[in-house]
């Protein structure tokens, strides 16, 4: 027999009802996993900011842009890094003071700007990729057996797939009108 709940609010005092609350494998899961990407994620920071002067976020872009084949929108690599727009163009403006990408009209989209990979972004890559995959691998990786590795790309590809099947945050602002009606210009 399942519980259903009552039709009625039961006011801003109640607690979390049962569906609110995660089962004890949920939030030990949850918790495992945050805790996982949080750790890894400021190792790698630590590692870039004291090798290549770069914020995790900055490389996030670099990388983007380098398995895009060089050239992406903003709000492509806003949606790919899970970033404000805002806040990626200030990243993107750093990145550009240091030469490592260059930003200008895309030609598919006169509303939008294109941002490309400059040589000195490529050399940057090719010459401090190495380092944080061998610690990304220390972290992650070494861990795992071969079946466990095979498992959790599995789970975890079903996961960012299931996650990315969302519409993206700037469909979201695509969706509304600017003022007196008119659609903002993309960045």
């Amino acid at each position: 027999m399942t519980e259903t709940r009552p039709e009625s609010d039961p006011g801003p005092d109640a607690g979390p009802s049962d569906d609110d609350a995660l089962d004890p494998a949920e939030l030990k899961t949850l918790i495992a996993l945050l805790d996982s990407v949080n750790l890894l994620q400021y190792r790698l920071e630590q590692r870039l900011r004291a090798t290549v002067d770069l914020s995790f976020v900055q490389f996030q872009l670099l990388i983007r842009l380098f398995d895009a084949g060089g050239t992406q929108n903003m709000t492509q690599l806003a949606d790919g890094v899970v970033y404000s727009r805002s806040g990626l163009t200030y990243q993107a403006g750093q990145l550009e003071k240091a030469g490592l990408i260059s930003r200008g009209p895309d030609p598919d989209d006169d509303r939008a700007i294109a941002v490309a990979l400059t040589d000195a972004g490529r050399t940057l890559l090719r010459s401090s990729v190495p380092e944080h995959v061998r610690l990304a691998r220390r972290l992650l990786f070494d861990p795992l057996t071969g079946d466990d590795l095979s498992r959790l790309a599995e789970i975890m590809s079903r996961v960012h797939d299931h996650m990315r099947a969302q519409p993206p945050r700037s469909a979201d602002s695509l969706r509304g009108a600017g003022p007196k009606g008119r659609r903002e210009p993309r960045e």
